[in-house]
């Protein structure tokens, strides 16, 4: 008996590596371009295993990465009955990773099926199925039955699948169309036709997709909001089809020590007292764990771990009237790149979780303390990211409708319009701006909101500012970053190309924050790491690295006037090369590092003296 046990074992592991063999044969990456070295790690059979959303962790789940069958179709026709081959799911249908590389536009339909079988731990259990970004319109079949509809290219999204479940496997079907350029919705810099700044278009599911075990009764959202001044965590906790007398109770922890703990009835906010707490800084990031339980009857129903910082973002006076960005009521000089999120091989999607962290420990490691992520919204994991390594996090809302005039200069109001919107696009723009607040609002690492970019789309600006700043009072609003000058929002932002300078402070100073949200660009292409070998664009282009590196030095050097004269931040463009755009800290597929990292960190000391500014 035992020898016909280990024939079985055999036999089965054989064939789970065959099946595996002949699934990764279904998938190769079109490595018609630059790849990372990333790409070569990347597994078809598991792809981007990690849980995908830090924030809210439970332990049954069930990842659905991996390769799905896909079939692009007219927009108008209706779901088919097979399918062109396979794509690696979550890589957009025209990255390198998604094995197609192909591209589908607005008179398509990219059709994505699969199926699974429920784990048993999972049987008896209400399922949510989770996307955590799908570009743009998708519409979610299982077993053949449309059970949801989701507009909106950055916000996760989840779907109660338990009513739709039958014996056995499922079959999961997902349509997708996208307009990019050619539609009213937030898409950032994807464009039909890429060229200059603007980049290839991302189609499909380009986050984990995933499915999770809750009770009937289940913690769906949290909110937690620091107060330091009060040695205070305000937690928000929404429960799913809470009942009369149903109560939260959350317990702070320092690593296993419980160092606050609160009980309140389910539907009211869970005040958490944090004596002496510790504080979340770029140099010394400290995050404090949080057990989440949902009661009925004493008894637990759910419970979620988490984390939280304390941290406080605001606006101060210094010494000469001039207002000031504040990390914990103190004067922090906030500099950091101009970080686009974008990958060779995967475009939105980073190879592997180790990619996604590379480029923020990277960062970490020039001696940056501070990054603008620029018209796109990441994944879950990548804040986490940055909450773990110490990293302040300034979050665009990806642009739409693009076309106004915009003034990048200091001092001159008039110059730059708003635009008018279409109610569709209005709409469209208000419902994702606050699912993203919404999604990402439990992030300590994020510190201000960006609603416009260089009046790209930007409308009714007094009034969104004043709406983003009600939404989330607990951080700093950056209207729009760089040009129109409207007196509303915490910061006033100038872009200048390619030296540094700033707003005027006796314009602005005594109203906004003056901050310097791009300049720079300067670019170095790099034989044999570039996205095409002519014509590649920087606002100022060298040939060497140490041409490079003694404009930039110039660059730092001249900084630290401008911090004592009022400056509070700076964004310098931009992490890496994106596509044909050659302006990075590193090449586009991360091999070349274009400036040594210490001697960047070390010249940029200099602009975290707290001898620069006196706050009053």
């Amino acid at each position: 008996m035992k020898h016909i046990s280990c024939y079985i074992l055999l036999c089965a592991l054989a064939f789970l590596c065959f099946n595996a063999n002949a699934q990764t044969s279904e998938w190769v990456m079109k490595k018609e371009r630059i790849v990372t070295s990333w790409s070569e790690q990347v597994d078809p059979s598991r792809p981007l295993p990690e849980y995908p959303r830090p924030q809210l962790v439970r332990e049954n789940w069930q990842n659905l990465n991996g390769l799905w069958n896909y079939r692009i179709t007219a927009k108008s026709e209706s779901m088919p009955d097979s399918y062109n081959g396979k794509i690696l799911v979550p890589f957009a249908i025209e990255s390198a990773l998604s094995g197609v590389g192909k591209t589908v536009g607005k008179d398509s339909m990219l059709w994505y099926n699969t199926r699974f079988t429920l784990p048993r731990a999972m049987k008896g259990k209400k399922i949510l199925l989770h996307f955590g970004a799908v570009d743009w319109k998708a519409e979610v079949f299982l077993n053949g039955q449309s059970i949801g509809v989701h507009e909106g290219g950055y916000d996760p999204f989840s779907i109660d699948i338990s009513p739709f479940l039958k014996k056995g496997e499922q079959e999961l079907t997902v349509s997708v169309w996208d307009p990019t350029d050619k539609g009213p919705q937030p898409r950032g810099k994807q464009v039909a036709q890429p060229k200059s700044i603007w980049y290839t278009p991302v189609t499909g599911i380009w986050q984990t997709v995933w499915l999770e075990a809750v009770p009937q009764t289940f913690v769906r959202e949290i909110r937690p909001t620091p107060d330091i001044d009060r040695q205070i965590l305000a937690l928000s906790v929404d429960v799913f089809d809470a009942r009369e007398g149903d109560r939260i109770r959350a317990i702070a922890l320092d690593g296993q020590t419980i160092v606050a703990e609160s009980e309140t009835l389910a539907g009211t906010e869970v005040l958490l007292k944090i004596d002496k707490p510790k504080l979340w800084l770029p140099d010394d990031p400290f995050l404090y764990d949080l057990q989440i339980t949902a009661l009925r009857n004493g008894k637990p129903v759910d419970q979620v771990k988490s984390y939280f910082a304390m941290r406080k973002s605001s606006i101060g006076i210094d010494a000469n009237g001039i207002k000031r960005m504040l990390l914990n009521n103190r004067f922090v000089f906030q500099y950091g790149p101009l970080d686009q999120g974008w990958w060779p091989d995967g475009l939105y999607t980073a190879p592997t979780d180790e990619a996604l962290k590379f480029d923020i420990e990277k960062t970490k490691k020039m001696g940056f303390n501070m990054i603008r992520k620029h018209v796109k919204v990441e994944p879950a994991r990548w804040y986490y990211h940055c909450d773990k390594l110490g990293m302040l996090v300034w979050q665009d809302m990806p642009s739409g409708d693009l076309g106004n005039r915009w003034n990048s200069r200091p001092g001159v109001y008039g110059l730059a319009t708003e635009k008018e919107r279409s109610p569709e696009s209005e709409a469209y723009y208000r419902k994702e701006w606050n699912a993203i607040i919404d999604a990402l609002y439990p992030f300590p690492s994020i510190v201000v909101w960006t609603p416009f970019n260089e009046a790209w789309g930007q409308f009714k600006t007094a009034e969104i500012a004043k709406w983003t700043a009600q939404k989330d009072p607990s951080r700093l609003v950056n209207i729009a970053s760089g040009g129109n000058f409207f007196p509303v929002g915490d910061i006033i932002d100038l872009h200048n190309y390619p030296e540094p300078a700033m707003p005027r402070p006796d314009l602005f100073g005594e109203k906004q924050a003056l901050v310097l949200g791009e300049f720079g660009g300067l670019g170095l292409p790099v034989k044999g790491h570039v996205w095409q070998e002519q014509e590649n664009w920087g606002y100022q282009s060298f040939t060497s690295e140490t041409a490079l590196y003694d404009r930039y030095a110039s660059f730092i050097d001249a900084l630290p006037g401008f911090i004592k004269n009022g400056l509070s931040a700076a964004v310098y463009t931009q992490t890496t090369d994106v596509e044909i755009e050659v302006n990075g800290l590193m090449t586009y597929d991360r091999k070349v590092v274009k400036m040594a990292a210490d001697k960047l960190r070390k010249i940029h000391q200099q602009l975290y003296d707290p001898a620069l500014v006196e706050i009053k």
